[in-house]
């Protein structure tokens, strides 16, 4: 059905509250880099109009960092979509905060919390080799 397939690798380590916050976060960055992924509106019994989601699933996994960067690396190495959330991003307070943490950050290294992937199934598949879905 979908040529593409999208995962969102959660570290393992982090509270219930920052995993869904990363969620969420890597989710919007889905949405925004590929807005062809929308679905169309929801629309209600009484015609009450609500906004749209992603048509397509995702599936979320969870890492812990050594799992993160590999999958960072292979993401990079086959030209996969990739959204990012380091660890520095929870002491700030707004997108342009976080754009500076994540400069600031050793690109070899980054201290990963999240990840988001998103290409071709096969290549999204090699990424991801080994890492267990969210419990």
């Amino acid at each position: 059905m979908f040529d593409t397939k999208v995962a969102l690798i959660v570290r393992h380590d982090l509270a219930i509250w920052q995993r869904l916050n990363v969620v969420a976060f890597l989710a919007s960055g889905v949405a925004s880099a590929a807005p062809e992924m929308m679905g169309e509106p929801y629309i209600d019994a009484h015609g009450n109009r609500y906004g749209n989601m992603l048509g397509q699933p995702m599936l979320i996994f969870e890492a812990d960092l050594n799992g993160l960067q590999s999958a960072h690396r292979k993401g990079l190495e086959r030209e996969l979509t990739l959204i990012p959330y380091v660890h520095a991003m929870f002491s700030t307070g707004h997108d342009h905060a976080n754009r500076e943490v994540f400069l600031a950050e050793d690109a070899d290294n980054l201290d990963l919390v999240g990840l988001a992937l998103r290409g071709p199934k096969k290549a999204v598949d090699k990424a991801i080799k080994g890492l267990a879905l969210h419990k």
